[in-house]
Formats: structure tokens, C-alpha cells, sequence
């Protein structure tokens, strides 16, 4: 395999944002209020969420006071439909595409763009690939929130895409317990726990715990996961707050895919796939270690104005042993299909320091918010290579998943990559009450980049820095009634080189976004409509490749256009309702359709019902539809059988989840859930050109105990 292709398959960008908010929470700083445990909680939770504050710019705001899309995925509703995984909670969030390309590596894009920012309490660098290995687990957390379009101020660098943070459980001021068993289709099994203990007024401690198998509707997968979590928070003073804490997710996966199916033959034609057709090996695997250690000082002054100082370290290991399958197969024999083989071992570790205040000042008769932050972040990569010289021949494709492919010899690994990205970011914010009805949002960010070694030979070095503006203002129709615009930007450093050997210039990122903001039912109901434009410059596209096999790109730019309509929150007490439409268009420079591989209209929505009479019996749903995507695959003109493209195309398609939970005694509960209800084939993405099929109809049963 040429080093530019494993270059494209070893690197890419990553994970993630939420949907179905009752309302967003801080970007910035992490709430420390309790979760929702039972029944009881959950339903006062939601009612109070959306006063809760939020922020997209490091200012304390409202939802109706941001002007920007943001979300929330909650922990009621990770319980109620049974979303244990990062993978299947970012499914279903509105504006939010999910790419599985592989079993372990995930893409996630939004509004026509890769999400590479990804947070935990609003802390994070988002230079370490922006993919997702493995399956993140969802115990750790109480809630994942997102921030659509452009988010220079919070992230620093980026697409105009979103922001993804994930909210970590913290103690809670009273003692609480929850236990859950689950079973379900392919030997599933899960035990998760979650204990918060107030040891005294000043000082509580939470810990969590999840242990996950099961197998999977693909030949060869099999998933062990387990996830490890310890928070301890001490009020020193009234004023005072230490937190410390630790998490630990290991997830080993055997019979993994890199790269995916072939979709079609030699001449062109589709080939029918059974849903669990593979083309991976027993002996392949990737077993990821993800572990993170923080320590928060926070300090309240006196006029309400708030400092926090937080230091982390991430380390990320991984250790895959991957089978690569490429060509096209004969129609008329199903041979044909090659494939490589390489041992991945790979340690990155991140050190990240970050410094946040912000309070009321008064000026001009008028209470303002201002925030300022600096920030600042190193990540060290090394990853190694064993990669086998050995040619491997895959059986005929009807034969699949039935002739066990034989494993290859390594000669030995060797160091591939050595790399260091350094970011340092400032920026300030400012709440502006303008007039009675009218305020503003204005901020800066300035950032400064530097990235020094190389990867599987190609130069890593680049040295940027840029300022990005925000403009924001919000005009209040009616109390319950808000419009609402805003412009910002951001830039995405390049390592990418041209025809030439000149390496691209950063992209430049924009987002204009305007729309209406609306409560209803006394503000148990949080309704959006938004209008957005987003433009990325000078993206690094691949374009060929080199005599010694290395690629070229050229930078290309990419317009989307689209509204969003967005409704989440409770319409009567026993009835929740989260959900919302993506309507979109995306264009290339010369005004042509790009990136068609995404979905351009998508709707989804969830719902539950509560009959506190029936033993408080809820009953819900949760569906999402995209319309058709198409990839032209221009690989198979290499046999000489067909001229120009082959179009690939999955049909648009909807699937259905059901869910139901009943309390059999006091503190103990019942649900069923079940996916896919109508058991839809559907291929996961068409990214590359290569895909296999998301899983067919599955069910769980879970029991829970909590106090």
C-alpha cells in the first residue's frame, strides 16, 4: 500500500454534537448541579432546564440570550433510549450526521462541514486527530451539548461547523445510588453503577462505573468495554472550590473494519451484501485506553464575579492490528479483492491549562456581563507502524464470513510519526444591554499555533496565528419572543501540500446565523427557527498523487446554506417533545453540488409519555430520516470495463426506536427498548466510497435500582 493511501486511512476528523435540548448548558464552565435520578427528578430537571444558564462565548447567558443554534442531550434522555454510547447519542441530535466509515473510527459533520472540536466541561485541544476511536461511553457524563456554526471564541480553531462538549456528572449534595443491568440482542450484557456520597457539607465524592460486551450484527465484532470514574469536590471556603478528578475508558474491539466493503463489482454493478458482511479477520482488533486527570480551582467574589482555574492531562493509547481490503471484485467469479495488513501502536498525550473570569460591571446606567479566558494546550503524538509485505487474497465475495483469512507476517514496527501541536488562545467577551429589549454580543479571540515533527514522512511544521471576531445581537419581540442574529469566524491551520509542493494555506471558516428564539407553556418549551450561511476557504481537497506515491491537494471552497427548525421541552407535564428539521445546501466555487456523501435534509425527533397512574408506565419514540445520498466512485474506471463514474447511491430511509419503563416496587425499574424497529437496511456513510450496513432490529431489557 502506498504511504499516501495509509496516511488517508490512519488520519482523519472526529466526533461530535447534541440534539434535543430542553436547553443548552455552559459551553464554558460545567454545571455542578445534580442529575436526573428518579422519576420524580427527572421531571422537575427538565421543567427547570431551560432557566438554566448557557453560554457559546464564556458569558453567562440564556438560551434566548445566545445568538447562536445550541443543544442538549440530557441524561433522561441517554436513560430512556438506552444511548450508552457517544456513536448513537450524536445519531440523534438535530443538525448532526454521524459518518461510520469503520467499526472504530467515527466522522461527525454538521451543517456541510467535519466536526473536529470536541470538549469535556468546555476544556479541550481540538488538534488530536477530531476522530473518535472506539465507543465513548455516555456514564461519565450527565449531559453532551453542541454549538453549531463557527465557535472561535470557546475552541480557537476549527470548521464553522460545531462544538461538541461533553458535561461530566459531578457530586451531588445529597446521597444518591443507581445500579443497571442490561441484556439485549447479540450477547449483550452491561452493568452500570453510579454512587455520589456527601461525606460532609464541605466535601462529596462521586464514582462511576460501566462494564459493556456484546457482539454485533457483523461477522467477526465483538466489543468489551470498561469505564472508570472518580470526582471529589471540597468547598475549602464559602467562596472556595477545589475539584479533582479521574476517568479510565478501555475499549477493546476484535474484528474490526479498515476501510469497509467494496460497493460495487468491476463492471459497475451494485453487489447485494447481507447485512452482516464484513471484511475483517477473528485475529484483527483495536483496543483503545482513554484517561484524563483534572484539578478545578474556582473562586467566587464578592459583586458576582467568578475566576476558575483548571490544568489537564489526557493520555490516549491505542494498539490495532487492522486488515485492509481494496479492488473490485469479478462479477462472474466474486475474486478480485486484495488486502493489506499493519500492526498500529500509538501514545498521545495532552497537557492543557486553562484560566476563565467573568462578572457584571455597570456603565451607562445598565448592567453589562463581561469574560475573558486565556488559554493554553501541547499535544505530543507518537505513533508506530508493523505493516506486512505479504499479498493477501480475500475469497470470492459470496464466501465471506465463512473462509477464515489467514494472518499475515510483520517484520517489525517502526517509529511513523512524531509530532507536537502547540495552542495558545485569549479572548474576551462582553454582554452589552443595550436598550430595554435590545442587547448585544460582542468578543474577540486571538490564537496562536505552532506544530513542529513529521507523519508517515510528510512535515508536520507549521507556524500560524490569526483574531476572529464575534458580533452578536438579540432584540426581544414579546417576553417569550426573541430575534436574534450573529457573525464569526475561525481558521483551520493546513499540513497539506499542492501540485507544487507548497504547503495550503489555513482554511478560513464564517458563520452568519439569524433566526427566532421562543418560549411556550411558561417556558416549559424551548421552539428555534434559524437561517445559516457557512463558508469555509481554501480546504485542503485531495487532488492526486505524486511519482513516489505521496498525495497533493488543492484548497477548495465550500459554501452551505439552510435553515433549521428546532423544538424541545415539555408540552404538558407527562409530555416531552425534542426534535427538529435540517434543510441545506452546499455548493463548491463554481456553484456545483459538493460533498454528496451528506445528507442535505434531515428530521428527527423524540418523544415520551408518562402515566404516573400505571405504576408510572412511559412509553416513547425516537425517529430520524435523512434524505438520499450519492458518492462518485471513479476507482473502478481502473479495470476498463466501464467510462466515467460510478454513482453510488443509499436511498433516503427513516428508523424507528420504541421504548417503555415501568416501576415494579419503589426504587426499582423496568424498560424495554428496541431499535430499528422495522428492521430498515441502510448503508452507515458513503464517505469513502466504501461502507457497510448500520444494524438491523435489536432489543434490550434493563433493570435499575436507585436511591
Amino acid at each position: 500500500m502506498k504511504p499516501a493511501l495509509r496516511r488517508r486511512l490512519l488520519a482523519s476528523a472526529l466526533l461530535v454534537l447534541p440534539a434535543a435540548f430542553a436547553v443548552a448548558a455552559p459551553a464554558r464552565a460545567a454545571a455542578e448541579g445534580a442529575s436526573a435520578w428518579s422519576m420524580r427528578d427527572q421531571i422537575i430537571v427538565s421543567a427547570l432546564a431551560l432557566r438554566e444558564t448557557v453560554s457559546a462565548t464564556g458569558l453567562s447567558l440564556t438560551p434566548m440570550e445566545t445568538p447562536q443554534s445550541i443543544t442538549i442531550i440530557d441524561r433522561e434522555r441517554i436513560d430512556d433510549f438506552a444511548l450508552t454510547n457517544v456513536n448513537d447519542l450524536l445519531a440523534q441530535m438535530v443538525g448532526v450526521n454521524v459518518e461510520r466509515v469503520e467499526t472504530d473510527r467515527t466522522y461527525y459533520n454538521s451543517r456541510g462541514f467535519d466536526v473536529t472540536n470536541f470538549q469535556v466541561d468546555g476544556i479541550g485541544l481540538p488538534l488530536l486527530w477530531g476522530i473518535q476511536f472506539g465507543d465513548l461511553d455516555t456514564a461519565l457524563f450527565d449531559r453532551v451539548e453542541a454549538v453549531r456554526g463557527a465557535n472561535a471564541l470557546m475552541t480557537g480553531v476549527g470548521n464553522p461547523s460545531a462544538t461538541i462538549n461533553y458535561v461530566r456528572k459531578r457530586p451531588t449534595d445529597t446521597f444518591r445510588a443507581k445500579a443497571t443491568a442490561t441484556a439485549g440482542s447479540w450477547n449483550l450484557w452491561r452493568l452500570e453503577g453510579d454512587v455520589s456520597v456527601p461525606v460532609s457539607d464541605r466535601f462529596g465524592v462521586r464514582a462511576v462505573y460501566a462494564h459493556d460486551e456484546h457482539d454485533s450484527h457483523l461477522d467477526y465484532n465483538r466489543v468489551n468495554r470498561d469505564v472508570f470514574g472518580l470526582i471529589a469536590a471540597w468547598d475549602i471556603t464559602p467562596r472556595l472550590k477545589l475539584t479533582l478528578g479521574y476517568t479510565r475508558q478501555e475499549n477493546d474491539a476484535d474484528g474490526v473494519l479498515w476501510g469497509a466493503l467494496p460497493l460495487t463489482y468491476s463492471d459497475g454493478t451494485r453487489i447485494d451484501y447481507p447485512v452482516s458482511a464484513s471484511t475483517s479477520a477473528d485475529w484483527t482488533f483495536w483496543d483503545v485506553t482513554d484517561q484524563s486527570a483534572f484539578a478545578e480551582l474556582s473562586y467566587a467574589f464578592a459583586g458576582g464575579w467568578k475566576a476558575k482555574g483548571i490544568f489537564t492531562y489526557k493520555r490516549f493509547q491505542e494498539h490495532a492490528k487492522l486488515l485492509y481490503a481494496y479492488g473490485y471484485p469479478d462479477r462472474a467469479t466474486g475474486l478480485g479483492v486484495g488486502a493489506v495488513s499493519g500492526i498500529y501502536p500509538s501514545t498521545y498525550n495532552q497537557y492543557l491549562g486553562d484560566f476563565y473570569a467573568s462578572g457584571p460591571v455597570t456603565l451607562w446606567g445598565r448592567e453589562h456581563e463581561l469574560a475573558f479566558g486565556v488559554s493554553t494546550g501541547r499535544s505530543h503524538g507518537r505513533e508506530w507502524e508493523d505493516f506486512s509485505n505479504e499479498i493477501i487474497a480475500f475469497p470470492p465475495v459470496q464466501d465471506w464470513g465463512q473462509e477464515p483469512i489467514a494472518e499475515p507476517a510483520y517484520p517489525g514496527e517502526y517509529l511513523a510519526a512524531d509530532y507536537v501541536d502547540r495552542l495558545t488562545r485569549a479572548y474576551g467577551a462582553a454582554h452589552l444591554n443595550l436598550a430595554e429589549g435590545l442587547k448585544a454580543v460582542v468578543g474577540v479571540s486571538a490564537m496562536w499555533l505552532k506544530s513542529t515533527g513529521t507523519s508517515y514522512g510528510a512535515d508536520q511544521s507549521r507556524d500560524d496565528s490569526e483574531v476572529s471576531p464575534y458580533l452578536g445581537a438579540i432584540f426581544d419581540l414579546t417576553p417569550n419572543v426573541s430575534l436574534y442574529a450573529s457573525y464569526t469566524d475561525i481558521f483551520n491551520p493546513q499540513i497539506e501540500e499542492d501540485a507544487t509542493r507548497r504547503k495550503l494555506d489555513p482554511a478560513k471558516g464564517s458563520s452568519i446565523e439569524g433566526g427566532v428564539k421562543s418560549t411556550w407553556f411558561g417556558g416549559r418549551l424551548y421552539a428555534t427557527a434559524a437561517v445559516f450561511r457557512a463558508k469555509q476557504k481554501g480546504l485542503a481537497s485531495f487532488a492526486g498523487v505524486f511519482d513516489n506515491g505521496d498525495s497533493y491537494y488543492e484548497g477548495v471552497d465550500t459554501t452551505s446554506t439552510g435553515f433549521e427548525i428546532e423544538v424541545a421541552g415539555r408540552i404538558a407535564d407527562r409530555w416531552t417533545i425534542s426534535g427538529g428539521y435540517t434543510d441545506l445546501s452546499l455548493k463548491d466555487q463554481n456553484g456545483d453540488p459538493t460533498r454528496t456523501w451528506l445528507p442535505t435534509r434531515t428530521f428527527k425527533l423524540a418523544t415520551t409519555y408518562l402515566v404516573p397512574e400505571l405504576r408510572d408506565l412511559k412509553l416513547g419514540a425516537q425517529l430520524r430520516w435523512q434524505n438520499a445520498i450519492t458518492y462518485a466512485d471513479a476507482g473502478v474506471q481502473d479495470y476498463g470495463i466501464v467510462t466515467g463514474d460510478v454513482i453510488v447511491k443509499q436511498k433516503g430511509y427513516a428508523v424507528l426506536d420504541l421504548m417503555a419503563s415501568l416501576r415494579l416496587f419503589d426504587h426499582v425499574r423496568a424498560s424495554l427498548n428496541v431499535r430499528n424497529v422495522t428492521d430498515k437496511k441502510y448503508l452507515g456513510s458513503l464517505m469513502w466510497g466504501q461502507a457497510f450496513y448500520a444494524p438491523p432490529r435489536s432489543a434490550m431489557v434493563s433493570l435499575s435500582v436507585d436511591y
